[in-house]
């Protein structure tokens, strides 16, 4: 295994494994969910996690701000939130008079935006400067955010009842879509046989919020070969040409792929990425962002379209040696 010291010379990638197995011991079983979890969160990317109750997205939210120390709210978005609810709000203090702007809940390093899509477009819209600028305006003012700042937003099935399906903006302000599941029969009794007070709150710090930045700047120095970087563009290139796709990859999902595969090989403690890992990554990274013609997902729910029609396009791309 290569580790690369970061900027400091203190922090290795091997810190990754510590928090690996604190997740670990509340998220039963789900390995892979957790390896995606942190190559999000050292992309410096945005998480969102589409799935039914009662699997463990809050857990694993508030489980990974708990294992990097780093300050954390959760917002149960409604139907009738207000974006103010969200940024903040200025008022009038009448013993200095002086208007004040009082934080709302995104002033945190790590956000769980429980339900997003149960709250209307207008209050979503709330999160599209804090995610992709770090900083909120409110009546022409700017705030910078906290640093490292993450949001991991989740979000029942469309199907179900009062939901409001998310706009392109902002699924493309997300680095990644991904499902929990259920466990396997093993985990599963894993999770009956612990005590109930075992969640996210007996998570121990595994580094702190600190050192992630350096993680973070660390990550970025992960060799992408030119090769490497010509497939990720012809898998780009083949969604905005596919007879079913209505709308393909933007520059931006472009670019998270890039990050998204030099922060996969981190987690996997190499200094260079490979193809596999660009292989692994299309569909969470990609599947949010294409739109897939109507006449496509007669027959099957949309989500999972654009999951086959990925992987219809990986078969038809040479892989470089």
């Amino acid at each position: 295994m290569v580790h690369r010291n970061a900027v400091d010379g203190q922090v290795s990638l091997a810190r990754l494994s510590e928090i690996e197995t604190a997740l670990g011991g509340v998220i039963r079983g789900k390995v892979d969910v957790i390896r995606l979890s942190l190559t999000c969160l050292l992309a410096r990317g945005h998480l969102l996690i589409e799935d039914v109750p009662g699997v463990g997205k809050t857990t694993l939210a508030h489980g990974l701000a708990r294992s990097v120390d780093a300050s954390f709210h959760r917002i149960q978005f409604t139907s009738d939130m207000l974006p103010s609810d969200v940024v903040g709000v200025t008022i009038y203090n009448a013993q200095s008079q002086q208007f004040e702007f009082k934080p709302g809940p995104v002033f945190t390093k790590f956000l769980l935006a429980d339900e997003i899509n149960r709250a209307t477009p207008k209050t979503q819209s709330a999160l599209l400067e804090a995610m992709n600028e770090l900083q909120v305006t409110v009546d022409g003012h700017s705030y910078p955010l906290p640093q490292p700042f993450m949001v991991i937003a989740t979000q029942n099935p469309v199907e179900h009842h009062g939901t409001y399906p998310l706009p392109e903006s902002q699924l493309d302000r997300f680095l990644m879509r991904i499902r929990i599941g259920y466990p396997d029969v093993a985990a599963e009794r894993e999770i009956l046989r612990q005590p109930l007070a075992s969640g996210a709150e007996n998570v121990l710090p595994a580094i702190p919020s600190e050192e992630l930045l350096a993680l973070q700047e660390t990550v970025a120095q992960v060799s992408v070969d030119e090769a490497l970087v010509d497939y990720m563009l012809a898998i780009v290139d083949r969604t905005r040409r596919h007879e079913s796709l209505a709308m393909g990859v933007s520059p931006r999902g472009a670019q998270a792929l890039f990050r998204a595969t030099q922060a996969f090989a981190a987690v996997e403690g190499r200094d260079y990425a490979t193809p596999d890992d660009v292989k692994r990554l299309v569909l969470p990274v990609f599947a949010h962002r294409v739109s897939v013609n109507s006449r496509v997902i007669l027959a099957q729910k949309p989500a999972e379209a654009a999951e086959r029609v990925l992987t219809e396009i990986l078969t038809m791309i040479d892989v470089p040696l």
